[in-house]
């Protein structure tokens, strides 16, 4: 089904706008539904990625990364949401902060590095990245009623903040899987798939292996979130706790490593990476996925001229019933886009919907890309913009990989 362009800010639309036509068009796909469709804290579309860009200064970075409270001492960047969906590279955000201090530089890109490590171990896993790595769950003897208990001043502020804005800093992160998965013992996948249903940078790449190395399943090192973690981050949320002088989070949880188990890591040889450069040729379209809405992605500006088309996957949304504000950030980009060059929006099964045109695309490092790739008549491919492109290397660990790729 062919839906109505979506507003685009770059003409002068307001998140209002994207939330109205979501609403609209997909609000009963939604986890609120048409009437609490909402946007997030990110802007999205290429003008609000580009303005980020120019204002990303990591000055400060690797001493100000993990603050959480007041946010105006944090020193994260925000751009994360820009590189999950395409709209600003690896290798844009990496090179533009080539002059910043060397300090910063190094332990920024350290976390671009990070990024691109997730994106090759889930090429290389797939979904059996929602498999514990190489480490059980850690066991618990002291199951909380909610893993995430608001009377806590930190898991309000925290939780709150990722159902209203769809975003959260690293630290405020780990405290949450962390509280979640190894002082509850609720199981980690549903953890993680709170954290996807909310942010606006979620992807099964980065955000369970976020989860695996916080709670212990893929390196056997818990990280232990307690009350200390709070005092030295965010002073404030303890000082006005209701709990404070009966913290339930006061000391270090108890919590004993989880038993070893065999990861699904492929053999050396199976090392997904993609095309070097254009294979084939022909495409009448260009087919957008969600990890590909920049304006410079490969299949996109091969030929300026050639119309695009962009599938909500309906069976898909209906199962995962994300929030709302995920696809008002998907409608201001796809809108933007539209103001560009011609763009068809589609609801429905994508091969469905997009069967019988030959296809041009870039490939993608995710499974369902490449499942719905070898269903469709796709006669023309463009290679992923790697930061590190992928070779016959280990991905066990950050470490391993990192020194045998040389980043």
């Amino acid at each position: 089904m062919q839906l109505p362009t979506p507003p685009a800010p770059s003409k002068g639309a307001t998140t209002d706008d994207a939330a109205a036509w979501v609403a609209a068009h997909l609000g009963d796909l939604t986890l609120e539904g048409p009437d609490g469709v909402r946007p997030g804290r990110h802007r999205g579309g290429q003008v609000a990625a580009d303005a980020a860009l120019a204002a990303l200064d990591v000055t400060g970075y690797a001493r100000r990364r993990n603050e959480v409270w007041p946010p105006s001492r944090r020193g994260a960047t925000r751009v994360s949401p820009y590189v999950r969906h395409g709209l600003l590279t690896l290798r844009t955000v990496w090179d533009h902060v080539a002059d910043a201090p060397s300090g910063d530089r190094r332990k920024y890109r350290d976390e671009l590095l990070w990024q691109e490590y997730a994106r090759h171990l889930h090429a290389r896993t797939g979904d059996e990245l929602g498999r514990s790595l190489r480490y059980e769950q850690p066991r618990t003897d002291a199951p909380w009623r909610d893993p995430w208990p608001r009377e806590m001043a930190c898991m309000q502020a925290t939780v709150g903040e990722l159902e209203r804005d769809g975003w959260l800093v690293n630290q405020t992160r780990m405290w949450l899987a962390s509280q979640w998965a190894v002082r509850a013992g609720a199981d980690w996948r549903a953890g993680e798939d709170a954290f996807f249903t909310h942010l606006l940078d979620g992807s099964r790449a980065a955000n369970r292996l976020g989860w695996q190395w916080t709670v212990g399943t893929g390196s056997g090192k818990p990280y232990g979130f307690s009350r200390w973690q709070v005092e030295k981050r965010a002073p404030q949320l303890c000082r006005g706790c209701a709990l404070r002088d009966a913290c339930p989070v006061q000391e270090w949880p108890e919590a004993e490593r989880g038993a070893p188990v065999d990861g699904p890591y492929l053999g050396a040889d199976e090392v997904p990476a993609g095309p070097r450069g254009q294979e084939g040729g022909g495409g009448e379209a260009v087919w957008l996925t969600a990890e590909s809405l920049g304006t410079d992605d490969p299949a996109l500006a091969a030929d300026p001229g050639r119309p695009a088309v962009f599938c909500f996957d309906e069976p898909l949304l209906a199962r995962l019933r994300l929030s709302g504000k995920r696809l008002v950030f998907l409608a201001e980009t796809l809108g933007d886009l539209a103001a560009t060059r011609p763009l068809v929006v589609r609801r429905g099964p994508v091969v469905a919907e997009l069967a019988g045109t030959p296809l041009a695309t870039t490939w993608a490092p995710v499974p369902g890309w490449r499942r719905r790739a070898a269903r469709l008549d796709v006669v023309e491919q463009h290679p992923w913009p790697w930061l590190v492109r992928p070779r016959r290397a280990p991905v066990r660990s950050f470490s391993a990989w990192r020194k045998a790729v040389g980043a």
